[in-house]
């Protein structure tokens, strides 16, 4: 017989989705339609239904940039379709299928209630049966297509909106229909066969029995009447459909998500209306299909129920029946590359405690699909907080190198291990399609070991979560000859199986890479200061007012500090410090971090005024947890006097600064040429260092997320210098380069081996990409780049494919490069992207040049990224160990506070070994009263260490992060072991 195999297919293509899948709706009747628009920002339902409507029609313009309309529908329905499924089609004017990127709409009944919402591939609504008027209210949102036809242009349309922009839409349709369950019934088992046979291989025998049964149903099938003939169709289908699996066939649990970035091309104000319209579709699928809809970041339920109470009952109704399922335990979806050990450590705690008080429900795993790369101290954090499994799929995009697993143990830095799974359909946004499964079949790493992938299916991003057509998949590939088995799981079940599985999982150690999005280290340089500065200035707020409290009896903040950690840990998503959000996204958050500080520092003023009482003796507080300049760890004393360092210009034009530790000579381009250590009788530098190099800067794809490896094929020195000149104590330089100019002021503290650098720099360049340059006179064959409550060592060389992408690194306090026995440190108070290579000297040295990435200029999503005024600070500090690492890490980010008072304050806690770390002192969550202490091992080694209390202490208890007792109480002067890199938590009660 002649092979028509590609007629038969095109046939099928045009009948299901020029035939089929409009045929579902049968008897089209308009709807009434009045239009109110908002004059400014989104308002309270209330409002909107008591707005004055005015005439509308379809076609009808609405919705400038970021506006928002109001539509009331009015339908009618006849008495001849009482008892059949009725629905409400409404299109708000998408103008193509990409879901979550356009126009959005909830809809609402006259008393305020939600509904559902609509999408542009959700664009139903189910209406009552009941013969009368029924009226709709839909609360559209007009917001733009930031990627565009073309995608990642620059584009204003990110900025805040302007009254009276141009309308975006018009609406396409408001009507109301029958639909036609057993049409409907068809077109999918007709879709399902036909994505199954076009994975299959060209001479299976299956894909020809199917082939084969799809041209009888089209034969069957009378397009001009196809209701009448959907059921005669349909059995020509059964036999393919009902033939099982087989029994080797892999097992998918398919999990319902949505995955909804809390800002990205949209303000965070936009999201809380996505999440809603999600929920509202979510919630209305659940009271009719059984499924499993797994929802992370408690940040995102808790303005549901601030905003939106009834949709909050809704979701509270639904996790009681097991439906809807919380997951992940983080306050948002975080970047976990940057944020600090305690921010990484409050994501979870601040998560859990979400979901444990609002639904009593402990969250198993941490769920973070899209993070640009997974930080090494992650899995010591998920087993301290009480979870035990880890998931996510952002190291398929890897641009060089296949991750070698999809189901395995990761490793973190002090040995914990975590059974994690990366979902091998390489997707979390999945509609259950052939594609999809035949994807996670084929690339399942674990074959011939184990058998179960998970599968996260839903329209993300305000698109609306799971659909009844994925369902509708999801029902007919449970067991069908040809295709994985899809099974609707919940997370657990999943996990439970795969453990169960895979017994013996592959072990992965260290940092999870992605080889992808490495500009995120530096986009954005307010947004990622704005973190780093909220972070300390936490942490002084906590260890001050603590000290206060139990010190003078003051008040303790619970709830400002509560709510403040709470705004850090939301602009810690993965879009918003990474750098890869709107404008209005950063305008945003540089303001909130404004008043974070202004917040956190009437905290510290006033605990720190209690503490010392009026007087006129200046007092210095040392909030790092290492003594300085005499002034003890975590307490406060009478301010030292100490004489600056005075620069010396010298007779050939260089200026040097020295302190009798160390010498540095800064030539007359500003450059510093020599870094000597007097101890070590040694140099530093291997070249002229603080050299600024300008790098063209064009990836290939996505501009404020990538940097790509061929930036460095091209280099501008910056050696031009405008002035030189000496202060009492500084050395000051300005610089102009193309449309920016820059001052750098060299200082050296008297008895530190560091010469400290602050780069004020106005910076209106487009595409271009600024590093600090150190050449280092050592022979290092990796780097220790501080990461949460540790560090990561990373290969300085290149030998392998691995160690070529890691051409960028993120780096949080300090970076440091040694050979045995001596080493040097970069430390900086806010940047967090660095490269690290090797070279040769004409001598046959090898040395080590550390760089820090300053300020990049991407034109997308933000086309002004950066333009404005930065301040940078940034040390270098020769001679130092990773304990000396470390300390002056702490001490850049923590500078000391001096007020007048009268008292000195004794730390309430001391530690007596310089490697364990106290890093939060704050009072226990649950009000008690009780202390808690957090420390860590920081050098990577095993210690020992007593720890002293200035109060008198009854008992000792080591807890998990969120404060719950893991051990039996203990004596206060029980000596403390910990394991390389270990966190430990301690409750303390007072005697």
């Amino acid at each position: 017989m002649h092979d028509d195999r590609h007629i038969v297919e095109q046939r099928l293509d045009r009948v299901l989705h020029q035939r089929l899948k409009p045929a579902q709706h049968t008897h089209t009747q308009p709807m009434d339609i009045a239009v109110w628009h908002t004059p400014g920002e989104p308002v309270h339902v209330t409002e909107a239904l008591n707005a004055t409507y005015e005439p509308a029609h379809i076609g009808q313009p609405w919705g400038p940039a970021w506006g928002t309309a109001w539509f009331r529908l009015t339908a009618t329905i006849p008495d001849t379709w009482a008892g059949h499924t009725v629905e409400a089609l409404i299109n708000l004017g998408s103008t193509d299928e990409r879901p979550g990127f356009q126009c959005e709409g909830l809809c609402y009944t006259p008393d305020g209630t939600p509904l559902k919402a609509i999408n542009p591939l959700n664009t139903y609504l189910p209406l009552p049966s009941t013969p009368g008027t029924h009226t709709l209210y839909v609360e559209a949102a007009a917001n733009p297509d930031i990627l565009g036809p073309r995608g990642f242009q620059p584009t204003h349309l990110g900025d805040e909106p302007t009254p009276n922009g141009p309308p975006l839409y018009q609406l396409h349709q408001a009507h109301i229909a029958l639909r036609h369950t057993e049409t409907a019934a068809l077109y999918h088992d007709a879709e399902v066969l036909d994505q199954l046979m076009r994975q299959l291989p060209e001479n299976s025998p299956r894909r020809h029995q199917i082939l084969r049964a799809l041209e009888r149903m089209l034969d069957t099938l009378d397009l001009h009447d196809i209701p009448g003939t959907a059921t005669q169709a349909r059995h020509q289908l059964t036999d393919v459909l009902t033939s099982p699996a087989h029994p080797s066939a892999h097992h998918i649990s398919a999990v319902g998500h949505a995955h909804i970035d809390s800002a990205w091309l949209w303000p965070i104000r936009e999201t809380i209306r996505k999440v809603a319209r999600t929920i509202a579709n979510v919630t209305t699928l659940l009271d009719h299909h059984d499924f499993h809809f797994a929802m992370s970041q408690a940040q995102q339920l808790a303005w549901i129920k601030d905003h939106h109470p009834k949709l909050y009952d809704r979701v509270r109704h639904h996790i009681n029946q097991g439906g809807f399922i919380p997951v992940g335990g983080m306050w948002v979806e975080s970047d976990t590359n940057m944020p600090g050990g305690e921010a990484l450590a409050r994501q979870l705690i601040h998560g859990k405690r979400f979901f444990l008080d609002e639904f009593n429900i402990e969250t198993e795993e941490v769920w973070l699909p899209d993070s640009f790369g997974y930080s090494a101290a992650l899995p010591q954090l998920i087993h301290q907080s009480g979870s035990t499994w880890f998931l996510t799929q952002k190291l398929s995009w890897n641009q060089i190198n296949r991750f070698p697993h999809h189901t395995f143990h990761w490793e973190g830095i002090d040995g914990t291990r975590i059974f994690t799974h990366f979902p091998p359909a390489d997707t979390y946004n999945a509609e259950i399609t052939g594609a999809e499964l035949a994807r996670a079949q084929n690339n399942y790493a674990e074959h011939g070991y184990a058998n179960h992938s998970l599968l996260p299916f839903g329209h993300g991003d305000g698109g609306g979560g799971p659909t009844r057509d994925m369902l509708e998949r999801a029902h007919r590939t449970h067991n069908l000859e040809g295709s994985p088995q899809v099974h609707l799981h919940t997370p657990a079940q999943f996990f439970t199986t795969a453990q169960a599985d895979h017994t013996q999982p592959p072990v992965y150690s260290g940092e999870l890479y992605l080889e992808l999005h490495r500009g995120t280290y530096t986009s954005q340089a307010r947004t990622k200061q704005g973190n780093r500065r909220s972070e300390h200035l936490l942490r002084e707020a906590e260890l001050w007012c603590t000290t206060a409290t139990l010190n003078t009896g003051a008040p303790y903040p619970h709830d400002e500090l509560d709510t403040l950690w709470k705004q850090v840990l939301l602009h810690q998503f993965h879009d918003i410090l990474p750098g890869s959000s709107i404008a209005w996204v950063h305008r945003e958050a540089e303001a909130t971090y404004t008043d974070i500080a202004h917040r956190l520092t009437t905290l510290i003023d006033q605990a720190q005024h209690a503490l010392t009482g009026d007087g006129d003796q200046p007092i210095t507080f040392n909030a790092t947890p290492h003594t300085h300049d005499g002034i003890p760890a975590l307490g406060a004393a009478p301010t030292p006097h100490t004489a600056p360092t005075t620069p010396h210009t010298q007779p050939d034009g260089t200026t040097t600064l020295d302190n009798g530790h160390i010498r540095a000579t800064i030539d007359t381009r500003g450059l510093i040429t020599s870094l000597h250590d007097h101890h070590a009788d040694r140099e530093a530098l291997a070249a002229p260092a603080n050299l600024l190099q300008l790098h063209p800067d064009h990836p290939n794809h996505w501009d404020a997320w990538d940097i790509d490896g061929f930036y460095r094929n091209t280099t501008h020195d910056l050696t031009d210098i405008d002035t030189l000149h000496t202060t009492d104590d500084a050395i000051v330089i300005h610089r102009s380069f193309g449309n920016s100019t820059l001052t750098q002021t060299l200082t050296m503290p008297p008895d530190e081996k560091r010469l400290d650098i602050t780069t004020d720099i106005d910076w209106h360049e487009s595409e271009k990409l600024l590093k600090a340059t150190f050449p280092l006179d050592v022979h290092a064959d990796r780097s220790a780049s501080e990461t949460q409550f540790g560090h990561v060592m990373r290969p300085t060389h290149t030998n392998t494919s691995w160690d070529a992408a890691r051409f960028e690194i993120c780096a949080h306090r300090y970076l440091h490069v040694a050979e045995p026995g001596y080493g040097h440190t970069l430390v900086n108070d806010s940047t967090y992207g660095h490269d690290v290579t090797r070279h040769t000297r004409d001598d046959g040295a090898t040395t080590t040049t550390v760089r820090l990435s300053l300020l990049r200029a991407p034109r997308f999503p933000d086309p002004d990224t950066d333009h404005g005024h930065h301040t940078l600070r940034y040390a270098l500090c020769i001679g130092t160990d990773i304990t000396e690492s470390a300390r002056q890490g702490y001490r850049i980010n923590l500078p000391t506070r001096t007020r007048n008072g009268t008292h000195p304050v004794t730390p309430l806690i001391t530690l007596d070994n310089p490697n364990v770390i106290t890093e939060a002192v704050k009072l226990a969550d649950d009000h008690s009263g009780d202390l808690i202490v957090r420390l860590y091992e920081a050098r990577g080694a095993q210690a020992r260490t007593h720890l002293t209390t200035s109060f008198p202490a009854a008992t000792i208890t080591r807890t998990d992060l969120l404060e719950r007792p893991t051990h039996d109480p203990q004596p206060p002067d029980t000596p403390l072991k910990l394991r390389p890199f270990e966190i430990r938590t301690l409750r303390i009660t007072r005697a």
